[in-house]
């Protein structure tokens, strides 16, 4: 608990009422960003993270076809989170929740996995998790984004982007595994280790735009952060969960806080701990969990 004592001297107070959250957060003046794709489009994107290059395949395809299906593409805050999860002064580092030892289980991972590209190799191990119909193109952007996957990569890179270096993981153990909040358990073999047992931080990145998956989507949250109780190994240090969101449906936003907040300890990211291009935009926002006591979450 040491760690995430020091991170709270960076996050203010705890939010303990989710409908004046909602309230505050959609007082201010949000700009239109529509949904929130990138290029919904294109069937890959150049994008510039953290100093590195990354070409991304997506699928309009899969995108247009009837069901949730809107992993299929890149949203905006994507690379914004991924860079900010790098940034050296991020209070996740400062505060030693996020070191090279960590271990990293991001849900609603989508097809690009980018954020998993640019953090993984910063890590220990970084597993993917999202619906199988994405598997093929995670897959996909993991190989081509990795010279060690794909040595083609780095000169294709280099020609069309001068200057810039292009991603690169000297180490990095980056995997991808399907997970289904609403059918499938959620066990230690996530962590495709006998020896590690649970994870560090979980992280949700734009998934919640949908009301009937707000349950699911926060049972998986909780189910995740468990673990670390039966994880001998590490049980000194509570899993954190974080939740980055483009500010969409007040509804549908006050639902799933209200439904964090009775499972996690809930904390708002605020502008002076995120990066200038989270910070200037106000329709982005970060939340912390830690898991409350068991007891606690069944009132």
């Amino acid at each position: 608990m040491m760690a995430f004592s020091s991170l709270l001297d960076r996050l203010g107070p705890e939010i303990s009422d989710p409908e004046e959250e909602t309230f505050l957060l959609y007082s201010q003046d949000i700009p239109s960003q529509n949904l929130g794709f990138v290029d919904p489009q294109a069937t890959t994107l150049d994008l510039s993270v953290a100093g590195k290059d990354y070409v991304i395949h997506q699928s309009p395809t899969i995108l247009n076809r009837p069901g949730s299906t809107t992993g299929a593409v890149v949203w905006k805050i994507t690379p914004l989170i991924a860079d900010w999860l790098v940034a050296s002064d991020n209070p996740l580092w400062t505060s030693n929740i996020l070191s090279s030892c960590s271990d990293v289980l991001e849900l609603g991972c989508g097809i690009s996995g980018l954020v998993g590209l640019v953090l993984a190799p910063l890590v220990a191990k970084y597993t993917l998790t999202d619906q199988s119909y994405v598997a093929r193109l995670v897959e996909k952007n993991i190989a081509e984004n990795s010279p060690l996957g794909n040595p083609k990569q780095t000169k294709t890179t280099s020609q069309k982007r001068k200057g810039k270096p292009s991603a690169v993981y000297p180490k990095a153990e980056l995997r991808f595994v399907p997970l289904d909040w609403e059918l499938d358990e959620v066990t230690p073999s996530l962590t495709g280790s006998d020896k590690v047992k649970s994870f560090d931080l979980v992280i949700a990145c734009d998934c919640i735009y949908n009301d009937t998956l707000i349950q699911p989507l926060v049972q998986t949250c909780a189910d995740v952060c468990r673990l670390r109780a039966s994880d001998k190994s590490s049980t000194d240090k509570s899993t954190v969960c974080l939740v980055a969101q483009q500010l969409r449906d007040p509804e549908i936003f006050e639902s799933w806080i209200k439904e964090f907040n009775r499972y996690f300890q809930t904390w708002r990211i605020p502008n002076n701990a995120l990066t200038e291009e989270l910070r200037s935009n106000p329709g982005f926002v970060v939340h912390l969990g830690i898991l409350r006591d068991a007891a606690e979450t069944r009132n």
